[in-house]
């Protein structure tokens, strides 16, 4: 409450003015990250982000969040409201400051400022989001007044006017992004959900409703445990080692940090980090902290308790990490985040503060809880001692040189040309429909490799066998630029990797494990947009000597209305081995006519959580994914 009483006063005196709005429209990239759907759904994150802050300083618990048919997007909150008196330097009131001046907000003044704590600038999302929409309409409650103002493409249209009365504070804000600026203006629910659902998460107590309009399905997310909640959801579809999540949490020098994390009986790594709720994906100082902490902590337990054995070495970071589910929060007065987007934490005295408190409160934890203690020790030497046994497993699949022929795998039909950008690999399934693609192929720039049924399930095993599988073998020589923690980007040997398998059920299982694997253990080729799913169609419509291919069942429908169903011939593939090998090149590998989808991890949470569910141990969450998603299968793989 003394936190609340100090900066209660938020006064239009409090928004500072540090430069204009120009050039937002002109390099939009800059302020969103990019003009594709993921800056699109920043948009609705800068706003969000913004009550959110709302609730960090205890004036908000409550925020709706509303995807209209229009394509436009609401966000309110129950907080204090922005301010409507005239700012003394710009001669505008306190909203069209914030919506028209970059840099202007409540919070670059640390404590005098409006705020204590926050992740956003509240200046600089909110002008930013105003100056990429077609419109934008503010309104703001500050009892007894609604105060509402139109802008378009970040200019005004009209006065702030007061439009009705009220007994409740808050801010309510709507838009419509600009399909001048984007290269897309659809929303995605899915999308929008996940990212409410974890600031629902990582607020114990907040209370955010979510309305899709479009569907007619409203979702309300409200977690009592907080981080440790967020923890067990993402591990509902895993066995966990032990009962419950550990959690703690502490401040110091005013650093809050909290952590919730659990171990697993599987072999990935989940770890995920935020500084005042902003997701930071490239980690930072923080994270930094945490895994020397996490290293330190166990290895000192180890040889405390004569766990690991003398001749042994310590556990190394990987090794301790095995299994692990962890969330790390904290909460810091001046935040330095590199770039707008703020992907990773660079403030140099987290470090420090983070180590300190999880030291102390896993050592404690340890020491409370010795037979859970001793599981995760035994874990974490098992897994040193698999790291060993793939360290040479790898040494064997890495390719010493890109131009040794001789390492790269029999079954593999290269390409002529070396260069990375210009080359390609398809790998196909079955060796039929791999005979077929290396006959279709343009060999100058196309690689193909046929893969031998379906390869091991990598969710369920542990690096050492993974290396040992002959496909897997196979593709890693193939790239050319290792494996897991090893793994270097810039000796890729192919700037395109296709996967081409048949639309049934077999083929999608086969897409889903091969996708796992480059998820996985070359995640920095599906960040890098260099993983690629090929679209073979499921129909040859034929009428007279017209020929068409349809990809599904409505194209089809829309093809036969168009060239009239008599006389028309149909064919269904069903599988890519039905096609000759001109037929595979026309209508799934020539770039000039193929249909091919960019695999791209939007939200590494949802990733870990679509890739745990569907190639886990436990049936039934997988069969409620399954359940729920049935009609969106074509989007399973995004």
């Amino acid at each position: 409450m003394a936190q609340k009483e100090a900066i209660k006063a938020y006064s239009t005196e409090q928004i500072q003015v540090l430069e204009g709005l120009e050039a937002v429209r002109k390099r939009p990239a800059m302020y969103i990250g990019s003009t594709d759907a993921r800056g699109l759904h920043h948009l609705v994150t800068e706003l969000v982000d913004n009550s959110i802050d709302e609730v960090l300083n205890g004036f908000a618990d409550t925020i709706r969040c509303i995807l209209h048919e229009d394509g436009s997007v609401e966000v309110s909150d129950n907080g204090r409201g922005i301010p409507v008196s005239i700012h003394s330097k710009t001669g505008k009131s306190g909203v069209e400051t914030v919506m028209t001046i970059l840099h202007a907000g409540g919070k670059f003044g640390g404590e005098s400022s409006g705020y204590k704590v926050s992740g956003g600038l509240h200046g600089v999302g909110l002008s930013v989001v105003n100056a990429l929409s077609e419109w934008f309409i503010m309104e703001v409650h500050k009892p007894p007044t609604i105060y509402r103002q139109r802008y378009e493409k970040g200019v005004p249209v009209t006065k702030l006017e007061e439009v009705g009365s009220t007994a409740e504070s808050g801010t309510r804000q709507r838009f419509k992004p600009d399909a001048t600026i984007f290269e897309t203006v659809d929303f995605n629910a899915e999308m929008i959900s996940t990212r409410l659902r974890e600031s629902a998460f990582l607020n114990k107590g907040v209370r955010i409703i979510f309305e899709d309009k479009k569907a007619g399905k409203q979702s309300v997310y409200h977690y009592d445990g907080g981080i440790a909640s967020f923890v067990e959801h993402l591990n509902r579809s895993k066995e966990p080692l032990h009962k419950p999540v550990i959690y703690f949490t502490r401040t110091v020098d005013d650093i809050n940090v909290e952590l919730a994390m659990q171990y697993t009986d599987g072999y990935n790594e989940s770890v995920f980090t935020y500084a005042n709720n902003v997701k930071t994906e490239e980690g930072g100082t923080h994270l930094s902290g945490f895994r020397s902490a996490l290293t330190r902590s166990l290895n000192d337990y180890a040889r405390k308790y004569n766990l690991l054995k003398e001749n042994e070495e310590n556990l190394q970071g990987e090794d301790v990490r095995e299994g692990l589910t962890a969330v790390l929060s904290v909460k810091l007065i001046n935040p330095q985040f590199e770039g707008q987007t703020k992907t990773k934490l660079g403030n140099s005295e987290v470090r420090g503060v983070v180590e300190s408190i999880v030291v102390e409160g896993l050592t404690t934890y340890l020491e409370e809880n010795p037979a859970e203690a001793r599981a995760i020790i035994e874990k974490c030497i098992q897994a040193a001692r698999a790291r060993e046994a793939a360290r040479k497993a790898r040494e064997l699949t890495r390719r010493k040189n890109a131009l040794e022929i001789s390492s790269l795998p029999g079954k593999l039909a290269d390409c002529q040309i070396t260069d990375p950008e210009q080359c390609e690999l398809y790998l196909v399934e079955g060796d039929s429909a791999g005979g077929t693609a290396k006959q279709g192929r343009d060999r100058r720039f196309q690689a193909i490799m046929p893969l031998r049924g379906k390869i091991l399930n990598i969710e369920k095993a542990r690096l050492d066998k993974i290396l040992t599988n002959a496909e897997i073998k196979a593709m890693i020589s193939a790239i050319g630029a290792g494996v897991g923690e090893d793994f270097d980007l810039s000796k890729v040997r192919y700037g395109r990797i296709v996967l081409m398998t048949d639309a049934d059920y077999d083929g999608l299982h086969i897409r889903t494990l091969l996708l796992t694997f480059f998820y996985r253990l070359m995640k920095p080729l599906v960040e890098n947009g260099n993983v690629f799913i090929a679209m073979p169609p499921l129909y040859e419509v034929k009428k007279g000597k017209h020929v068409q291919y349809c990809h599904t069942d409505e194209e089809l429908e829309e093809v036969l209305n168009k060239l009239g169903r008599q006389g028309t011939e149909i064919k269904r593939f069903k599988g890519l081995g039905e096609m000759n090998y001109d037929q595979l090149w026309e209508t799934t590998m020539n770039p000039e006519t193929r249909t091919i989808k960019l695999v791209s991890i939007d939200d590494a949470a949802a990733a870990e959580e679509v890739f745990s569910t569907l190639m886990g141990d436990k049936v039934e969450p997988r069969r409620e994914f399954i359940e729920a998603h049935a009609k969106e299968v074509g989007q399973l793989d995004i």
